[in-house]
């Protein structure tokens, strides 16, 4: 069975697939953009996203799968497609990873999209029954719900290494979705309770250095608090997949100060290597994987939630860390479900007449 998944080299569409290759399903690679060099494994802006590859390419595949990367896709665009798939006979399926985009803090435009692709697809997935649920009631739409897979290979995962307990707030690039000041003003006062306890701050070079993704407050804030003896801040580039999972391992607690969001593959990646998560309530984090949660949303931040779950981490050092095993078994059962899913759709569609 040929799927055009979009993409197919997203960390969480690799693992989607069953480990042994025992599924019959094979994902299409995807297409390099325009201007990517032969050696790279970029797969944005997806160029399956084109009613013209669609018609050049639909004897290539049985079903397209949309997951990521549709962002900059107004409403006619994806009608466009859409009708492009319905023209060539090919079903649509289509995984709700995000029903508010964590990189766009106004929800119009991204509501706009999925107004487009939830009711037009011919099977709808989701990672999370709080998700499935918010769909029906929106759409009045099932989506059958699939746990997100591991991130992390069990083979990948690092050994532990003797620390005090570290506290890790990763600001990345910041994003639309993050607030992390009020949150470092709690961690700063927390941590210091403990003297065996340190606080660790990361931010991606491209917001110190000028360009475009600089902010300079935020910057002096963090640079301020380190001189105070606060924190540890670490400036660098985006972490290569070793690198982050050293970084993660690393870390008792990681703490994520998401505003707005729906599902998180780093939850997945801290579960698989025994990292617990402190994140809020604003998503359906807990849904996922055990983890902690206070809330923090556009509204405020509820800073006695956030020192109450730092302070249960420290004392009780939770054990969430993921079985192997478990998620070898669970990744099959995970690839075994889209092929039976793949196999309705395309059941349903030799029924229907276009």
């Amino acid at each position: 069975m040929r799927i055009a998944s979009v993409p197919s080299g997203h960390v969480y569409v690799r693992h989607l697939a069953d480990p042994d290759h025992e599924d019959g399903v094979v994902r299409l690679a995807d297409p390099l953009p325009c201007g990517a060099p032969s050696t790279s494994v970029r797969w944005w802006p997806p160029v399956m996203l084109d009613p013209q590859w669609i018609d050049e390419n639909h004897h290539a595949f049985d079903v397209f799968h949309l997951h990521f990367g549709f962002d900059t896709h107004g409403p006619e665009s994806l009608a466009a497609i859409v009708s492009a798939l319905r023209r060539r006979r090919k079903p649509l399926v289509f995984t709700v990873h995000d029903l508010h985009n964590p990189h766009q803090p106004d929800t119009m435009a991204h509501q706009a999209q999925l107004d487009v692709l939830v009711p037009a697809a011919d099977a709808l997935v989701t990672l999370t029954p709080g998700a499935a649920k918010l769909i029906a009631a929106r759409w009045g739409r099932p989506a059958l719900v699939i746990p997100h897979p591991h991130v992390v290979a069990a083979d990948d995962i690092p050994a532990r290494r003797p620390r005090p307990f570290t506290v890790g707030l990763h600001a990345k690039s910041l994003r639309p979705n993050m607030a992390p000041l009020p949150v470092l003003e709690v961690l700063t006062e927390v941590v210091a309770e403990w003297p065996d306890a340190r606080l660790r701050v990361d931010i991606h070079t491209e917001i110190v250095e000028p360009g475009p993704k600089h902010v300079p407050e935020t910057v002096a804030a963090l640079r301020e608090a380190q001189d105070a003896g606060l924190l540890t801040l670490h400036v660098h580039d985006f972490f290569s997949d070793e690198e982050l999972w050293r970084y993660l391992t690393d870390l008792d607690l990681s703490v994520l100060p998401y505003t707005f969001g729906t599902h998180s593959g780093w939850l997945e990646a801290c579960h698989d290597l025994g990292t617990t998560v402190a994140t809020s309530t604003c998503g359906f984090y807990d849904q996922q994987q055990p983890c902690l949660t206070y809330r923090h949303d556009q509204s405020g931040l509820d800073t006695e939630a956030l020192a109450d779950a730092v302070r249960y981490a420290y004392h009780k050092r939770p054990s969430w860390q993921a079985d192997p095993g478990e998620r070898r078994r669970q990744r099959r059962r995970i690839a075994h479900a889209h092929r039976a899913l793949y196999e309705r759709v395309l059941t349903r569609n030799e029924k229907t007449r276009w």
